[in-house]
């Protein structure tokens, strides 16, 4: 208590000197010494205002961030949710589009799916699009081709198949184990082999990943909910509390 009146009375007397006793450097070493010792003194005896300070700081750069993407995803609305290119399902005419960026070797991604699925089906008002967005190496880079080379070679309804195949697919993905794969699904697993270093492939691919560098995403999952950039896994109940918060 004797160090925290002393602080105090020391702070009191700097407020009423002229401004130049404010400025540490005027102080003598003794004074800078005492001050600092006080300053040491009251932290120790009151650490929580450390914690005070740091959630502060933690929550304005929170609201900044949250700002930021706001803008972000206002810039690059177009590219975002409608690109021309990548796959829409749910509701398309939904009053709440929900847009994920994922890698079919994130496990969290892998995590997210069934989540998503859950919403879709408990909420019919929604729109889902899907980036393909492969961070995580060649196996990932190989299981987006095959995707996108399904929806170019046998439309929409096939890539859902592949989609929801790949997301849980165990092994590596050679080319015998995707054919294998897609024609177990009923498609042409020769076919879509055949396309998936096509030009518009690459294309895709390129055009998400500069569009993710725009956003700042480095992440898998990344998610866009309304106007909100929500990056990485969110569950089930935060996914519907942000597609309310959207719609309120």
């Amino acid at each position: 208590m004797k160090r925290l009146l002393a602080m105090t009375s020391l702070c009191i007397a700097a407020l009423a000197a002229p401004v130049a006793a404010l400025d540490l450097s005027a102080m003598s070493d003794a004074e800078r010494e005492a001050f600092r010792a006080e300053v040491r003194a009251y932290l120790m005896e009151n650490p929580q205002v450390i914690i005070e300070a740091v959630n502060q700081m933690e929550a304005r750069q929170a609201d900044q961030q949250a700002q930021d993407d706001l803008s972000l995803v206002a810039t690059n609305a177009e590219a975002i949710f409608n690109d021309g290119f990548s796959w829409v399902g749910g509701n398309p005419e939904g009053d709440v589009t929900v847009v994920e960026f994922m890698d079919y070797r994130c496990g969290y991604c892998r995590k997210a799916h069934g989540e998503v699925e859950q919403l879709l089906q408990s909420d019919g008002n929604i729109r889902l699009i899907v980036k393909e967005f492969p961070i995580l190496g060649e196996a990932s880079t190989i299981s987006s081709r095959f995707a996108i080379a399904t929806k170019l070679v046998a439309g929409d309804g096939a890539y859902k198949l592949v989609h929801d195949a790949l997301i849980s697919f165990g092994g590596e993905p050679s080319e015998a184990a995707l054919a294998r794969l897609a024609d177990g699904l009923g498609l042409d697993g020769a076919a879509i082999i055949a396309g998936m270093g096509s030009d518009d492939v690459t294309r895709e691919i390129a055009e998400t990943r500069a569009l993710a560098q725009r956003l700042q995403i480095r992440g898998t999952p990344t998610f866009v909910m309304g106007d909100q950039l929500v990056r990485g896994y969110v569950p089930l109940d935060a996914m519907q509390q942000i597609i309310d918060d959207e719609r309120g």
